[in-house]
């Protein structure tokens, strides 16, 4: 099932990055999200490659020309695709982050929060793991750079878990570890989902997950 409405907070939809010749910012934002709409379940049918950018102008109302008025080629959009799912990501795990509740109530949150959008952007993931090697090396670089800024943020909701309960065994080596083994939790359920949802409901594997990583601060046996 395609996902169609991707939400994209229109400060980083990529108006300082992605060139375009329109000047209003808001309306590049609003139809930046038009095409990224249009464009993903045509890349998700009939792949990055094969979709032309023309097929994505007449699913968005565009003339080709239009379109190229706010971006530069076919990688932008991929690019701005990635940009949407990061954005979901940040503001989830922020929200998280901002309630009053400490320590692992926090990473509960945050773990939720997380396969909650792998769960509700999963063809735009799968998506932008398949084709990343396609974008530019400048967009390339931004995305990975994007993935690590997402991980630091789990690894502050494990600090706090660290601090509250002063578990002194621990080092910033295994918070980094347990923070990207949430990441992969994350995407297990967008690249296995096939399989998994004939097992578990999302809620379900939710729990289950969450329980797993906040084993992980189980006190070392000595």
């Amino acid at each position: 099932m395609i996902n169609k409405r991707i939400m994209v907070n229109k400060k980083t939809i990529g108006t300082n990055e992605v060139v375009t010749q329109v000047k209003n910012q808001d309306l590049v934002v609003q139809r930046r999200n038009q095409i990224v709409e249009a464009a993903v379940p045509l890349f998700v049918k009939n792949g990055f490659h094969k979709t032309t950018t023309r097929q994505i102008a007449k699913a968005v109302g565009f003339s080709v020309g239009s379109m190229y008025e706010y971006i530069a080629c076919k990688e932008d959009i991929l690019y701005l695709v990635c940009i949407s799912i990061h954005d979901q990501v940040e503001k989830g795990v922020k929200k998280a982050m901002s309630t009053r509740k400490k320590g692992r109530s926090v990473l509960s949150g945050v773990v939720r929060e997380f396969i909650m959008v792998c769960h509700r952007m999963s063809d735009q993931i799968q998506l932008m793991y398949q084709v990343t090697k396609s974008l530019p090396s400048q967009w390339k670089r931004k995305v990975l750079e994007n993935e690590i800024h997402i991980t630091k943020l789990v690894v502050d909701a494990v600090n706090q878990i660290v601090a509250t309960e002063k578990l002194t065994h621990f080092t910033e080596k295994k918070s980094e570890l347990i923070a990207n083994n949430i990441t992969i939790i994350g995407h297990m359920w967008t690249f296995r989902r096939w399989h998994m949802a004939n097992i578990y409901t999302i809620e379900e594997y939710i729990d289950l997950q969450t329980e797993f990583i906040l084993d992980s601060f189980a006190p070392k046996n000595t």
